[in-house]
C-alpha cells in the first residue's frame, strides 16, 4: 500500500506541475489555481510515502517533514479554494477583493508564498531521510534537500513589502519565474516516482 500511495503521488505531483507550468504559459490562472489544489493533495501523499521508509534514526527529520507537508498543504488549500469559489463566483467589494482576490498580492499571495516556503522546509527535511541506492535516489535526495534554499526567501520577502504595487505572478518576470520552479521541481515528482516503482512490492 505504501509503494502504491507513493507511486500515485509522486505520478499525480509531476503531471500538475507540467500542467501548472503549460496554463501558466497559456495565462489561464483559474486553471492553475486548482491545478494547485490537487498538486497540495499529492505532495502529501509523496511525502508520507517516503516518511514510511524511514529508518529509526532519520524517523524526527521524516516526521518533521511529513507535518511542514500538511501544514502546506492546508495553506494552499485555503489560498486557491479561495480562488476558485469565493473569488470566482461572488462580487466582492473593494475591500474584500483586495484581501481575497490573489491577482492583489495580498493576503492571498502572503499566505501563497509562505506556503511554498513551508513545503520547501518539508522537502529539505524528507530529502535527510532518503537512501540512496542507486544514481536515482542520490539525484532525487539532492533536488529535495536542494529545494529548502526557497524557504527563507519565501518566509523573508513578503515581509519587505517588494511586491506591493507589482504584478506578481501574472508579470513576465513572475511567469518566468514560476516556470523556472517548475522545471526544477518536475523531476522530483518523477525521481519519486522512479523510487517508489524500483522498490520491491
Amino acid at each position: 500500500m505504501n509503494r502504491k500511495i507513493g507511486m500515485a503521488g509522486s505520478l499525480i505531483n509531476a503531471l500538475t506541475v507540467f500542467l501548472f507550468a503549460v496554463l501558466m504559459l497559456f495565462d489561464f490562472t483559474d486553471g492553475s489555481f486548482f491545478v494547485c489544489i490537487i498538486l497540495s493533495i499529492s505532495f502529501v501523499c509523496m511525502v508520507a510515502a517516503l516518511e514510511a521508509e524511514c529508518t529509526d534514526e532519520r524517523r524526527a527529520a521524516g516526521k518533521a517533514a511529513l507535518a511542514f507537508a500538511a501544514i502546506y498543504a492546508v495553506l494552499i488549500m485555503i489560498v486557491y479554494y479561495t480562488q476558485c469559489t469565493t473569488v470566482l463566483n461572488e462580487k466582492l467589494g473593494e475591500e474584500a477583493d483586495r484581501i481575497l482576490n490573489y491577482r492583489n498580492l495580498g493576503l492571498m499571495f502572503n499566505l501563497d508564498i509562505l506556503g511554498y516556503g513551508i513545503m520547501a522546509l518539508s522537502t529539505f527535511f524528507i530529502g535527510l531521510t532518503v537512501q540512496v541506492k542507486n544514481k536515482i535516489d542520490k539525484a532525487l535526495k539532492i533536488l529535495l534537500i536542494g529545494h529548502g534554499v526557497f524557504f527563507p526567501g519565501c518566509l523573508i520577502m513578503p515581509m519587505t513589502g517588494m511586491f506591493l504595487g507589482s504584478h506578481g505572478s501574472t508579470s513576465k518576470g513572475g511567469v518566468i519565474a514560476l516556470e523556472i520552479w517548475c522545471l526544477y521541481f518536475l523531476p522530483v515528482g518523477i525521481l519519486a516516482f522512479l523510487h517508489f516503482k524500483n522498490r520491491e512490492k
